[in-house]
């Protein structure tokens, strides 16, 4: 019964490892074949096109007419007179400015204590205490039934100190327009510097009046933004632990 409980076991572990590797095996080989080059870089496709793509749905105000008035070159919503150069349709180009510089740090301290007695006794009750002495041994005292203390103490101290800075500028496309007027935008720059490609991707809703007069938007005015900063090659590569180490950290249990 032992000898087919180990075969069982060992068969597990067998399938496991076999597993794992097949979880390798094409990163292997992709990384096989890029030894000696340069990450590759993906390619210029549309974004609406890209596996995963979902159009933006949000809740949309009441759309008001604006009626067009004879002998008139104004409406109510038109936003200027003259040609305004600023993204405000499907393909436009805008600028996003990133300047991000945020601190956090936190302490917590907690000290507690506690201490409790408690005691009881049975000096008389209406003569059944005499009664005790032919049930509890004779060293019991009526009067001092009961006694108990307890204490406890617990002092804690926490600290988290935190920064993160990126600065600086994506050109990111429009992508659709809602019926409010908002726009969303989706921007990706890949940058490759010593064998290290750096992508900073970018995605939100912005407000056609948050853009400023030189097509550029502050990343902290972007709705629902989305900003990720990351990288793939030989020094991310390094800073990462292996896939095997990975997946022990998932199904060790201790």
């Amino acid at each position: 019964m032992k000898t087919s409980i180990a075969v069982g076991q060992t068969k597990n572990i067998i399938l496991l490892m076999l597993a794992a590797s097949s979880l390798t095996a094409c990163n292997t080989v992709d990384r096989l074949n890029e030894i000696g080059m340069a990450p590759k870089q993906s390619a210029i496709i549309d974004p609406t096109m890209s596996a995963g793509y979902q159009p933006v749905s949000m809740p949309m105000p009441v759309k008001t007419e604006f009626p067009q008035q004879a002998n008139s070159l104004w409406t109510g919503e038109k936003q200027g007179f003259f040609k305004d150069q600023r993204a405000k349709t499907v393909g436009d180009i805008m600028t996003v400015v990133i300047d991000i510089d945020d601190k956090g740090k936190m302490e917590n301290a907690t000290d507690r204590k506690r201490a409790t007695s408690e005691s009881a006794g049975l000096p008389a009750l209406l003569g059944y205490e005499t009664k005790l002495n032919k049930i509890l041994p004779d060293a019991v005292d009526p009067s001092n039934l009961l006694s108990g203390t307890s204490s406890s103490s617990y002092a804690g101290d926490g600290t988290t100190d935190r920064k993160e800075k990126i600065k600086m500028k994506l050109a990111a496309t429009v992508t659709q327009l809602l019926p409010n007027g908002n726009m969303v935008i989706k921007g990706i720059q890949e940058v490759r510097v010593n064998y290290e490609n750096r992508v900073l991707q970018l995605a939100g809703v912005v407000r056609p009046q948050d853009v400023n007069v030189d097509n550029t938007i502050s990343y902290d005015q972007i709705a629902e933004a989305r900003i990720s900063y990351g990288g793939k090659g030989q020094i991310t590569d390094v800073q990462q632990p292996r896939n095997g180490a990975q997946l022990m950290d998932i199904l060790f249990p201790f």
